[in-house]
């Protein structure tokens, strides 16, 4: 019993971290990550769309900056895999799951007027998990890594207006 508790706990673990791709394309030669740039408009040049990509940030993954980053590191590794020097992103949405506490209790009776009784309490503090999606792709001409490109400078607070220029 407790070795198969064990098998169960690790695949959940191995299942939580899982990327996956559906090809569309032609791969490439695998690319090291550092070169796999995320777009999160389509890129000014040409591109080849090599595979559809989807991650989850994982069972234990904690905070929303810490998940996006999960999900965006599990999109560009998969897509350098593929010789993709791009990830198009598509989007997260938020998985079922989080944090619950359950109680229960029963009770009975059987033959001989013999009576049981149990109880039981519960409780879930796994995360809810982020998925992503986007598409691996083949830049032809990419802009250089120090420009910020259609990925653009991201306002951390978009409610607020940017600080004046001096």
């Amino acid at each position: 019993m407790r070795r198969l508790m064990l098998l169960a706990l690790l695949t959940s673990l191995l299942a939580g971290c899982a990327s996956s791709h559906v090809l569309t394309g032609t791969p490439r030669p695998p690319v090291p990550v550092e070169q796999v740039r995320v777009y999160f408009a389509p890129p000014p040049s040409r591109y080849e769309e090599i595979a559809l990509l989807e991650s989850n940030s994982g069972a234990f993954t904690y905070g929303e900056q810490n998940k996006t980053d999960s999900v965006l590191t599990k999109l560009r590794t998969e897509a350098a895999k593929l010789g993709a020097n791009g990830v198009l992103f598509q989007g997260t949405q938020d998985g079922a799951g989080g944090t619950g506490v359950s109680v229960g209790a029963g009770g009975g009776s059987y033959g001989g007027g013999r009576h049981f009784s149990g109880g039981g309490v519960g409780i879930s503090i796994s995360p809810r998990q982020k998925f992503a999606r986007g598409v691996a792709i083949y830049v032809l001409n990419p802009p250089p890594m120090s420009d910020p490109g259609p990925q653009g400078p991201v306002n951390p607070n978009p409610n607020q207006n940017p600080p004046p220029r001096e």
